[in-house]
């Protein structure tokens, strides 16, 4: 897993595998729904919750293709690099609104893959495989907020 230059709140190597798992969330929901990247995540090692804001509650059925979506792209066990690059040269379409005020010029990349892309400073996994198999918990929908709550398990041989 990968360890340098962690964050205080992604310090622990335990969380790496759900953190990880965030990221590819994220690009799933982008992806699925055209939404932002998560306004609000928590989490941790047993379970994580995060958050986005969509114009309409998921169906059943779109709730269920996450799911396999993400289990999909964890299988594919990609690669995740890291790139330090000058802040002006991120590529279009990083978001840097979630990194911290002190970020300076110079900033991590993470990515995953040909999936995603993301600035962050935190412990992740070398690769998807590392992930386990993600499952969604729960769901809610309330004033335009959409939570996911999932958990990982070990890979189904």
């Amino acid at each position: 897993m990968e360890t340098d230059i962690p964050t205080p709140k992604f310090q622990d190597e335990t969380i790496a595998p759900m953190h990880s798992a965030e990221h590819l969330l994220n690009q799933t929901m982008v992806r699925m729904f055209g939404c932002e990247r998560s306004h609000n995540a928590h989490i941790e090692r047993k379970k994580s919750k995060v958050n986005y804001l969509l114009r309409r509650e998921p169906s059943a059925g779109e709730i269920a293709d996450i799911e396999r979506r993400m289990n999909e792209v964890i299988g594919r066990d990609l690669p995740v690099t890291f790139e330090a690059v000058e802040r002006g040269a991120i590529p279009a379409g990083v978001p840097l609104d979630r990194l911290p005020g002190d970020a300076g010029d110079r900033l991590r990349l993470v990515r995953i893959g040909d999936y995603d892309v993301c600035a962050c400073i935190g412990c992740h996994v070398a690769r998807t495989g590392e992930i386990g198999t993600f499952r969604i918990t729960s769901t809610s929908y309330r004033d335009g907020e959409f939570r996911i709550v999932f958990r990982l398990a070990p890979r189904e041989t």
